[in-house]
C-alpha cells in the first residue's frame, strides 16, 4: 500500500492492499481491496464521509480537482478520472489530445459497478449511475442515468 500526503478526519477503514496517495479521506469513509485513489499536491482528492469506494475501483485526480460527496457508493471496478488521453505518445496526442478536467460526485449518489466516469463532469446530489455505463457529461441533481455514452433515464421525485 502507497501512502502519501493523506489528510484523515475521524474514523476510516483503508484495506490494506489500496493505494492512496494526496487525499482527504472524512469520517467513515471505506476503501475496499485493491483501490487506488489519488490525487496530486496541486489537487488534493476529497472523499466525504460516510463514503464507499468498491473494490477495484481507480479515482485518478491527479491534473485537476476531484471532489467525492459524502454518503456516496462507488460499486466495484469504478473508473473517476481527472483527465485521458494518450499520455505515452505526443505524437498521438496531437490526433487525440489530452482531456483534464475536474469531477465532483454529490452528496447521497450512487456509481455502478464498471462505470467510467471522465474528466469536466459533474453529478449533482442523489444521481444514480447505472451499471457499466460512459458518463462524459454533467447530470441535475436527482438524475438517474445510464448508457454508453451515458443519457437521463428518469428524475428521482
Amino acid at each position: 500500500m502507497k501512502i502519501k500526503n493523506i489528510i484523515i478526519n475521524g474514523d476510516v477503514d483503508v484495506d490494506p492492499s489500496s493505494s492512496i496517495n494526496n487525499l482527504i479521506l472524512n469520517n467513515g469513509v471505506k476503501v475496499a481491496k485493491r483501490c487506488s485513489l489519488y490525487g496530486s499536491e496541486e489537487h488534493v482528492l476529497e472523499i466525504g464521509g460516510h463514503s464507499y469506494i468498491g473494490m477495484n475501483t481507480v479515482i485518478n485526480g491527479f491534473n485537476a480537482k476531484v471532489i467525492i460527496g459524502s454518503n456516496v457508493s462507488i460499486a466495484q471496478s469504478v473508473n473517476i478520472m481527472a483527465d485521458s488521453g494518450p499520455n505515452a505518445s505526443t505524437q498521438m496526442q496531437e490526433f487525440f489530445p489530452m482531456v483534464k478536467g475536474s469531477v465532483t460526485i454529490g452528496d447521497n449518489s450512487w456509481i455502478g459497478a464498471n462505470s467510467i466516469i471522465m474528466p469536466n463532469v459533474s453529478l449533482g446530489e442523489f444521481c444514480v449511475v447505472a451499471a457499466n455505463s460512459f458518463v462524459s457529461c454533467s447530470f441535475e441533481p436527482y438524475s438517474v442515468v445510464g448508457g454508453n455514452p451515458a443519457k437521463l433515464i428518469r428524475k428521482l421525485k
